[in-house]
């Protein structure tokens, strides 16, 4: 039965044929279960072990390694030799599979926690008998029993309630527990935490008894449906993961083209068939950058040790990457945003002006909060170092505090008075009193609730004028008001007649009370905004309260707009991805509306990070780009469905862990730049020495070499580069846009150039040109001369990719490994060729002194060239960062709803 909060008690029972005294017997439960199943969550199908390696050997770049094995070890058995080079290449392979397996199986565990909210056993009244059972075996139709610390077993209609207050924030987001309500009839569509008549699956009762009858189980809960989309939500590749396919993709179709373009030139020159297989492999191993997994999940790595010390502990790897590039923030307001902590903001004592909560109190704002803090059902502990431990509902708690900012105490203020009797708060007064006995003797009756609940003396007109027009003021203001009432006798009332003693109230004065924003959240979003990243605000507390908050700090300009849970219901998808821009808060949400909105934006092609604490989150943190959980507040539901943990639930640590993922991202793109040269120039070594009829500048092994050695070790050290600085005052990087944008792609073809033309060089005057006083020209000594030349311009073209800086305007020292590994990998080149017994297993000779000073002097002028390149390009990545920053200050001024 759907929207049990329209029915009554009685059309309730009736529906679902049980007996309010009696309940159901266990006959109609055994049918029941057999219609309804029982009261758990389905499982998740895990992915086999199996099917994971066979999903990465699709990987075109796997496959291409794996046929160049395969093509390797067929000639090494027609040889009887070479048997090294496919034992090296399925090495990679296996490697690259050990490291892709282990970064996703970090197992999801959002739904085995998400089963352990649910209370292990509950009471039911089977058969006319309190039973205690598992909660398994609860069925629609079933009278359940609530008090004080029970978990709700089942979403259930209330039948009855005194004083019940249950604790909904995991499911809606709200911090205060609702007050329950039995007899309460609601209509059309209302939100979750607006449903008072209704319990909710693995909530907690605060306060009070009830019974219920259930209403729905297992999935088909509230909490059952978050475990249904977090079953169903298939998660987006995140945008490495797509960068990298279309590098990878792109290689392999250069690869393929090239050993086709190989095949048929190779077969109209006379070649021998498996001659051109020999190519074929060596093509393949040029084409694939063996250490790109590598060095990519080390870099990731290192990111995560940097967040670490910024308070965020990262789950996934490869969200580091892509919180660097996130253009969206969806940010919880409760705890993120705000301190989660409730705090009186103003006060107001009739014929007085309002006062702030931090300015010094005279004798009678301090009488003022006395009164409150003795109406008030509080416990305070003084530990022995100063601090407070004050236990009590959140706006008791910020009414003791303050007491105690201001020096008092409540022994000091309790010495005076004798509580004589209370009566207590409920949902349907909304208001809660307290009689006192004062030390002269006269009793005090204080009443603390809404203003328009306090059974308060008429005012005369001017006073009401003036109690409506602060109350306006601070309901403007997004405060709680609380009124508080007073009244003297000389006797002790009777705690028997409530309304005899709740009446003829003086109005003593008016509180404010707020959720107050942190003190560093305002400036976290200026810095987003300077770094191109929109922040929203999604929550479950009411709209007045939200946009309150948003506005303070910078999150809601002046013509953007709130939208409420029941009017994005009424928005169809295709509307809301159309409106998204316009919306910078969202009140008053269920689950289902945090995942439209994060889809949303998604379709719009922005990255979306998305923060939360409670299971209500938890779809939409896993649909999200990078799931942001809270480390302390947040339930471990939320953390396993997230990405990242903040260890200070602060929303200033999204800003520094994103400025880290850009670092990341930066490294990278240098990566990237740095193998995509080393591995495009080796293709067109070998294609432009074939189409000349040259033979084969360098071997299969001499390649992996290359790839594993020159590029792979010093490559490694690029995850520790730190990038420029003025990466915040960017632009983020969109999902669509590849690695290879902002003019990389012009770059990286000028080095292709640069450093296949100089390899071609050194083995054409190696191989058919006679040196000085040197041994005759051979394409062996040609072979070592290419191979010396393209192991040093890749390892020295690692000192070009660190910086747009020149590498004389760059400081070496700042990563010390880039400098150790270039000049060990030198090193290493260098003596597999000065020392022949070393040189020949890889098919290397002795070369004469002017093929060393050949090799050197062309090993620099890419170097040089790429130098020109970089003075070129500064002049102009200046003026657009100049541009960019103008263009923010402008929208700042402007407050453009386009933004």
């Amino acid at each position: 039965m759907e929207n049990c909060y329209v029915t009554s008690v009685a059309e309730t029972l009736e529906y679902f044929n049980t007996n309010e005294n009696t309940g159901l017997s266990d006959q109609e439960v055994a049918n029941r279960q057999g219609r309804y199943g029982k009261n758990e969550f389905a499982e998740q199908e895990k992915t086999s072990l199996i099917k994971e390696i066979l999903h990465h050997l699709k990987d075109i770049s796997t496959i291409i390694l794996l046929l160049a094995a395969l093509l390797s070890l067929v000639m090494a058995l027609r040889e009887g030799h070479g048997f090294l080079e496919p034992v090296v290449i399925v090495s990679i392979v296996i490697l690259n599979l050990i490291l892709a397996i282990t970064q996703e199986r970090g197992a999801e565990k959002a739904l085995e926690a998400l089963s352990s909210l649910n209370s292990p056993n509950c009471i039911v009244l089977r058969e006319g008998i309190q039973k205690e059972m598992d909660t398994s075996e609860l069925v629609p139709g079933d009278i359940i029993l609530l008090h004080l610390g029970s978990i709700v077993p089942a979403d259930a209609r209330l039948l009855s309630g005194t004083n019940l207050q249950v604790d909904e924030s995991a499911l809606t987001g709200e911090s205060e527990p609702s007050e329950k309500n039995a007899n309460i009839l609601l209509q059309g569509s209302v939100p979750l935490g607006d449903q008072l008549n209704m319990v909710f699956s693995s909530c907690h009762v605060t306060s009070g008894h009830g019974a219920a009858i259930v209403t729905a189980t297992g999935m088909q809960t509230e909490m059952g449906k978050i475990a249904g989309y977090l079953n169903n939500s298939q998660k987006l590749k995140t945008p490495l993961q797509q960068r990298l396919e279309r590098i990878a993709k792109s290689i392999s179709m250069i690869a393929v083209i090239a050993a086709v373009l190989l095949l048929v030139i190779g077969l109209l020159q006379g070649e021998s068939f498996w001659t051109m297989v020999m190519l074929a492999a060596t093509l393949a191993v040029a084409a694939v950058p063996e250490t790109l997994n590598l060095i990519v999940t080390l870099s990731l790595s290192q990111g995560v040790k940097n967040m670490v010390n910024r308070n965020a502990l990262i789950r996934k790897l490869s969200a580091v990457e892509t919180l660097g590039n996130t253009s969206v923030i969806c940010s919880d307001k409760t705890g993120t945003l705000t301190q989660n902590r409730m705090t009186i903001e103003k006060l107001w004592i009739p014929g007085n002006e309002p006062f702030e909560a931090v300015d010094e109190f005279v004798k009678d704002q301090t009488e003022l909060l006395t009164l409150f803090a003795l109406a008030s059902n509080t416990s305070v502990q003084e530990k022995e170092d100063g601090t407070l431990t004050i236990m009590g509902n959140p706006t008791e708690k910020a009414i003791m505090r303050l007491l105690y900012e201001k020096g008092l105490s409540t022994e000091r203020i309790s010495k005076q008075y004798r509580i004589v009797g209370e009566i207590p708060f409920s949902s349907e007064r909304k208001m809660m009193t307290i009689v006192l006995e004062a030390s002269s003797g006269e009793y005090l009756i204080l009443t603390k609730g809404a203003l328009d609940r306090l059974p308060l003396k008429p005012f005369d007109e001017e006073t009401e004028k003036e109690v409506g027009r602060v109350h306006k003021l601070f309901a403007g203001e997004a405060l709680r008001v609380l009124a508080l009432g007073i009244r003297y006798v000389n006797e002790a009332p009777s705690m028997d007649k409530p309304k005899e003693i709740e009446r003829d109230l003086a109005l003593c004065g008016l509180i404010g009370l707020i959720d107050p924003a942190r003190p560093e959240a305002a400036k976290a979003v200026e810095r987003a905004k300077m770094a191109g990243i929109r922040t929203i605000m999604i929550t479950g507390d009411h709209a007045a309260t939200a946009s309150a908050i948003a506005r303070n700090i910078g999150i809601l300009g002046e013509n953007e707009k709130v939208l409420t849970g029941q009017q994005l219901k009424d928005m169809s998808d295709e509307a809301l991805c159309r409106d998204i821009h316009h919306y910078s808060v969202y009140a008053r949400v269920s689950p289902e509306d945090k995942i439209r909105i994060v889809e949303a934006w998604q379709e719009n092609g922005e990255v979306v990070s998305m923060t939360g604490d409670g299971v209500n989150d938890t779809p939409a943190l896993k649909a999200a780009d990078v799931g942001i959980s809270m480390g302390q507040s947040g339930t471990e539901v939320a953390k396993s469905a997230s990405d990242m943990v903040l260890t200070d639930d602060n929303f200033a640590t999204i800003i520094d862990a994103i400025s880290e993922g850009r670092n990341v991202f930066s490294n990278i793109r240098k990566t990237i730049y740095f193998l995509l040269v080393c591995n495009i120039s080796e293709i067109v070594i070998m294609l432009v020495a074939q189409l000349k009829g040259w033979g084969i500048p360098v071997t299969p092994i001499m390649l992996l070499l290359v790839n594993v050695l020159g590029d792979g070790i010093p490559g490694l050290c690029l995850s520790r580069e730190t990038s420029d600085p003025r990466l915040m005052d960017r632009e983020p990087i969109r999902r669509d846009e590849g690695f290879l944008g902002g003019g990389l792609f012009t770059v990286i073809i000028q080095q292709t150039i640069a450093c296949s033309v100089v390899v071609l060089i050194g083995y054409y005057i190696s191989t058919f040109r006679a040196l000085p006083g040197m041994p005759g020209p051979s394409p062996a000594i040609g072979q070592t001369v290419a191979f010396l030349v393209l192991g040093w311009t890749s390892i020295l073209h690692l000192f070009t990719v660190r910086s747009r800086k020149s590498i004389f305007k760059r400081a070496i020292m700042d990563n010390p490994p880039v400098l150790y590994s270039t000049f060990a990998m030198i090193g290493v080149f260098s003596l597999l060729v000065a020392f022949p017994p070393a040189g020949k297993i890889f098919g290397l000779t002795a070369i004469g002194s002017y093929h060393w000073l050949l090799a050197v002097v062309l090993s620099l002028i890419p170097t040089v060239v790429a130098e020109i390149g970089k003075f070129i390009d500064d002049q102009t990545n200046i003026r657009e960062i100049r541009e960019y920053r103008n263009r923010l200050i402008r929208h700042r001024i402007n407050r453009d709803d386009s933004f």
